[in-house]
């Protein structure tokens, strides 16, 4: 279809999430790489005509807290955001996604 499916993001984008850093160990050097490539995955889902704004955040885990919000200026009527979270023993990640239609 040509609408941005939030659901269907949602579920590559815990899918994306889980595959990838099932077993990764938290790198400082590797973390922006690593950002990118999940980021680049979620063009593929997201259906023509739609602006894509995607944050992915990975950090050590540790004893901290974190509190990630976002807001947006945008049609309900065309536009939507997903958004997953994943953790295992070493980091944890947030990932985002705004889909805004573009005409």
């Amino acid at each position: 279809g040509c609408k941005f499916d939030a659901e269907q993001v949602q579920r590559v984008l815990e899918g994306a999430l889980a595959g990838a850093l099932r077993t990764t160990v938290y790198s400082p050097q590797g973390s922006a790489p690593l950002a990118q490539s999940l980021a680049e995955l979620l063009r593929r889902v997201v259906p023509p005509r739609y602006k894509l704004v995607c944050l992915v955040l990975l950090s050590q885990r540790g004893q901290q807290s974190l509190l990630v919000a976002s807001r947006a200026l945008w049609d309900p009527e065309s536009d939507s955001f997903a958004s997953a979270t994943f953790s295992n023993a070493s980091l944890f990640a947030v990932a985002t996604v705004h889909g805004v239609y573009f005409e």
